[in-house]
Protein backbone atom coordinates (compact mmCIF):
# COMPACT_ATOMS: atom_id res chain seq x y z
CA UNK A 1 0.00 0.00 0.00
CA UNK A 2 0.91 3.56 -0.07
CA UNK A 3 3.19 4.93 2.74
CA UNK A 4 4.55 8.40 3.19
CA UNK A 5 6.38 8.12 6.53
CA UNK A 6 8.33 11.55 7.28
CA UNK A 7 11.09 11.86 10.11
CA UNK A 8 14.05 14.59 10.72
CA UNK A 9 11.64 16.64 13.02
CA UNK A 10 12.29 17.76 16.45
CA UNK A 11 13.31 20.86 18.81
CA UNK A 12 15.47 23.14 17.46
CA UNK A 13 16.96 26.31 19.16
CA UNK A 14 16.10 29.74 16.57
CA UNK A 15 19.10 29.93 13.81
CA UNK A 16 19.47 26.29 13.89
CA UNK A 17 18.75 23.80 11.16
CA UNK A 18 16.91 20.12 10.21
CA UNK A 19 16.84 18.04 7.52
CA UNK A 20 13.43 16.59 7.10
CA UNK A 21 12.71 13.39 4.98
CA UNK A 22 10.21 11.56 3.62
CA UNK A 23 10.29 7.49 2.21
CA UNK A 24 7.73 6.94 -0.11
CA UNK A 25 6.53 3.43 -1.01
CA UNK A 26 3.53 1.52 -3.23
CA UNK A 27 3.86 4.27 -5.65
CA UNK A 28 6.21 4.75 -8.65
CA UNK A 29 8.16 7.65 -6.87
CA UNK A 30 9.16 9.65 -10.17
CA UNK A 31 6.17 10.54 -11.79
CA UNK A 32 4.36 12.42 -8.59
CA UNK A 33 4.47 16.09 -8.39
CA UNK A 34 6.00 15.98 -4.45
CA UNK A 35 5.27 19.13 -2.09
CA UNK A 36 6.35 19.87 1.51
CA UNK A 37 3.03 21.10 3.77
CA UNK A 38 2.85 22.60 7.05
CA UNK A 39 0.54 23.40 9.60
CA UNK A 40 0.91 25.10 12.83
CA UNK A 41 -1.73 25.29 15.81
CA UNK A 42 -4.34 27.35 14.76
CA UNK A 43 -3.74 27.54 11.22
CA UNK A 44 -4.47 26.83 8.11
CA UNK A 45 -1.91 24.58 6.09
CA UNK A 46 0.40 26.28 3.62
CA UNK A 47 2.79 25.60 1.33
CA UNK A 48 6.37 25.79 2.29
CA UNK A 49 8.07 23.81 -1.10
CA UNK A 50 7.22 21.80 -4.07
CA UNK A 51 9.50 20.06 -6.69
CA UNK A 52 8.25 18.63 -10.29
CA UNK A 53 8.61 15.43 -11.75
CA UNK A 54 11.65 17.24 -13.86
CA UNK A 55 12.98 18.60 -10.43
CA UNK A 56 12.60 22.13 -10.42
CA UNK A 57 11.57 23.20 -7.40
CA UNK A 58 9.34 25.92 -6.09
CA UNK A 59 10.02 27.68 -2.49
CA UNK A 60 7.35 29.93 -0.68
CA UNK A 61 8.10 33.35 -0.31
CA UNK A 62 8.90 32.69 3.63
CA UNK A 63 11.19 29.77 2.95
CA UNK A 64 13.11 31.30 -0.03
CA UNK A 65 17.18 31.87 1.14
CA UNK A 66 16.62 29.08 3.79
CA UNK A 67 14.64 26.06 2.48
CA UNK A 68 15.62 23.45 -0.20
CA UNK A 69 13.97 21.12 -1.39
CA UNK A 70 15.42 17.69 -2.92
CA UNK A 71 14.21 14.21 -4.74
CA UNK A 72 16.13 11.06 -4.97
CA UNK A 73 14.01 9.38 -7.20
CA UNK A 74 16.46 6.31 -6.97
CA UNK A 75 15.96 6.15 -3.24
CA UNK A 76 12.03 7.11 -3.37
CA UNK A 77 12.59 10.00 -0.90
CA UNK A 78 11.62 13.48 -0.79
CA UNK A 79 13.89 15.95 1.40
CA UNK A 80 13.64 19.11 3.09
CA UNK A 81 17.00 20.99 4.55
CA UNK A 82 15.90 24.09 6.39
CA UNK A 83 18.55 26.73 7.73
CA UNK A 84 18.38 29.49 10.06
CA UNK A 85 14.87 28.58 11.51
CA UNK A 86 12.32 31.16 13.05
CA UNK A 87 9.89 30.18 15.88
CA UNK A 88 7.26 30.89 13.59
CA UNK A 89 8.47 27.93 10.89
CA UNK A 90 7.23 25.93 14.64
CA UNK A 91 4.39 23.38 12.84
CA UNK A 92 3.59 19.68 11.43
CA UNK A 93 5.55 18.95 8.07
CA UNK A 94 3.45 16.94 5.64
CA UNK A 95 5.04 15.37 2.74
CA UNK A 96 2.18 14.86 -0.07
CA UNK A 97 2.65 13.44 -3.43
CA UNK A 98 0.18 14.42 -6.16
CA UNK A 99 -0.44 12.91 -9.63
CA UNK A 100 -4.13 15.21 -10.03
CA UNK A 101 -7.13 14.55 -10.37
CA UNK A 102 -6.79 10.74 -9.20
CA UNK A 103 -3.87 10.64 -6.91
CA UNK A 104 -3.00 12.95 -3.72
CA UNK A 105 -1.44 11.14 -0.57
CA UNK A 106 -0.78 12.26 2.42
CA UNK A 107 2.26 11.07 5.33
CA UNK A 108 1.06 11.70 9.17
CA UNK A 109 3.73 14.20 9.80
CA UNK A 110 6.54 15.23 11.65
CA UNK A 111 6.70 17.92 14.17
CA UNK A 112 9.17 20.74 13.91
CA UNK A 113 9.56 22.72 17.45
CA UNK A 114 11.88 26.09 16.84
CA UNK A 115 12.30 27.31 20.40
CA UNK A 116 15.53 28.51 22.89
Amino acid sequence: QVQLVESGGGLVQPGGSLRLSCAASGFTFSRFYMRWVRQAPGKERELVASIATTGVPYTSDFGKGRFTISRDNDKSTLYLQMNDLKPEDTAVYFCNARMMPQFDYWGQGTQVTVSS
